[in-house]
């Protein structure tokens, strides 16, 4: 998939496609891994936009992904 058909160029849209790979892999339940799935096939149709309704799932489950832990950042100690 080239990248100009996986992203839809509104920003907000284009950033939660973004991190959608990690939404289906972190999908905990049945319903959810079904509805990722369903919007990364729909994301790949020409013109494709999600409904208002998909766009606040898709908010919801980006919003639920735990935080990624990056090792090349240094912990933060209060004092």
């Amino acid at each position: 998939m080239s990248a100009e058909r996986g992203y839809t160029g509104d920003p907000d849209i284009d950033q939660l496609l973004f991190r959608w790979r990690r939404v289906i892999a972190d999908a905990t339940d049945e319903w959810a891994r079904g509805f990722a799935l369903s919007i990364q096939r729909a994301r790949k149709r020409p013109g494709w936009m999600p409904s208002h309704r998909q766009l606040a799932v898709m908010r919801r489950l980006v919003a639920e992904l735990p935080p990624v832990a990056r090792e090349d950042e240094p912990d933060l100690i209060e004092d």
